[in-house]
């Protein structure tokens, strides 16, 4: 048998070693989404991470088992990470402003396709529409428009007759009447009825000085802001609004008319009416969806708009709009998602023989470090930005305010001496 003297191997360097440097050109097809290879800023800083990674890593001392398309993605992700976690807090910050509003339809990158573009770099005109949507659903049930429109119908009574039923009466109407402005809108749908009467439903202006009243009869010639011709003082404003809301009351306590009570719909007239009078009876009322989530074109609800953060119209944040404590967070954290990749694959081989021995890989110290290392980056920037909301900027500033107004009481005033 011929045993050979000099057993040389083919090679003495690994297969895959990361270089210490990176190619623009090679960007483009490496990393696996390509959402930032527009940006020429993203290229030329995935390349600079290759070196950083190399070093960070004693690329120069050991060798990396890694290839600079793992590199680029790394960075790349980095970037996504930090886009995801600024639009979480910008999210915070205005959803209850935006909710309602326009959202937009997204690829699978989370680019818009459809709708407002770049809201996520804007600072909101805030609008507290939460708050507002909440209020008109309130002032709809007291019968003062809100967030349903409100409509008036009218019907004959009929002599002698105390008992009418509204939702048949108005249904009726709603299918037959073209030119009623709730016409096709009831359907199966109840009214809630806000005001029956049988004359217009507006205040009379009919008290004409300071002491007037329900028949009291004032200077008509001189009768303008002044309370009458002998004191010619000036009644406030809010004076007039008072005595006409306390004059229409007294009209509707006072005076003889007609009352009502309405259960479940059902109007019963008192007294019982007669031909003459009243010739017509009015019905104010808004329809009562039969959803929340039902659009009504009527009126501006918001229902097909932004309904929670997963609707807002949010792209991803362009490279060039992160400033250089995004970039510095991004490398970090590019660097540590590198550890992870070179983790994953010395952990396949954890020992590799040796002539005479065995050597250990460190895999699972890489993994180990990876992920301690993502966990803090992403609890500092949350953490950073959680101090600073809107509502918490608005906080700090108050406080500032107040430290500075506690300062100035403390200052002595100049006394000039003329």
């Amino acid at each position: 048998m011929c045993v050979p003297t000099n057993i040389s191997p083919q090679s003495t360097t690994s297969a895959i070693i990361l270089s210490s440097t990176g190619s623009v050109s090679d960007v483009s097809g490496a990393v696996p989404f390509g959402i930032y290879t527009s940006s020429a800023g993203f290229l030329s800083g995935a390349v600079d991470q290759v070196a950083y990674t190399y070093r960070k890593l004693g690329g120069d001392v050991v060798d990396i088992e890694l290839t600079t398309s793992n590199v680029y993605s790394a960075y790349e992700e980095a970037c996504l990470e930090y886009s995801y976690i600024i639009n979480l807090h910008q999210g915070k910050n205005v959803l209850s402003t935006a909710l309602g509003s326009t959202t937009g339809t997204f690829n699978h990158n989370g680019e818009t396709m459809v709708g407002p573009s770049g809201s996520n770099l804007r600072y909101p005109r805030f609008q507290a529409q939460y708050a507002k949507k909440i209020g008109d659903s309130m002032i709809s049930m007291a019968g003062l428009g809100g967030a349903y429109p409100q409509y008036s119908a009218s019907f004959k009574p009929v002599d002698g007759k105390q008992d009418y039923d509204l939702q048949a009466i108005v249904s009726s109407s709603a299918a037959s009447d073209t030119s009623a402005p709730y016409y096709n809108l009831i359907g199966d749908a109840r009214i809630n009825v806000t005001k029956v009467y049988y004359k217009t439903p507006q205040a009379s202006w009919r008290f004409y000085g300071y002491y007037g009243g329900l028949n009291t009869v004032g200077d008509l010639a001189s009768y303008g802001q002044y309370s009458d011709d002998s004191t010619f003082q000036l009644v406030p404003v809010w004076q007039n609004k008072s005595q006409a809301m306390a004059f229409e009351d007294a009209i509707y306590t006072r005076n003889s008319h007609y009352s009502y009570e309405i259960r479940d719909n059902k109007l019963r007239i008192f007294p019982n009416t007669v031909i003459v009078s009243p010739k017509t009876m009015w019905v104010e009322f808004f329809i009562d969806t039969d959803t929340p989530w039902k659009e009504d074109t009527a009126t501006d609800t918001g229902v097909n708009g932004i309904n929670n953060m997963n609707t807002m119209p949010f792209e991803n944040t362009p490279y060039q709009s992160i400033n250089s404590i995004g970039k510095q967070w991004i490398r970090r954290f590019a660097l540590s998602l590198a550890k992870e990749i070179l983790g994953n694959i010395r952990s396949k081989i954890a020992t590799i023989p040796i002539p005479g021995a065995t050597t250990t890989l460190n895999g699972a110290a890489l993994l180990t470090q990876a992920t301690t290392e993502q966990k803090e980056l992403r609890e500092e920037l949350k953490k950073v930005l959680d101090e600073l909301t809107y509502t918490k900027v608005a906080e700090d500033d108050g406080a500032l305010t107040k430290a500075i107004n506690e300062i100035q009481q403390k200052i002595p005033m100049t006394v000039y001496v003329g």
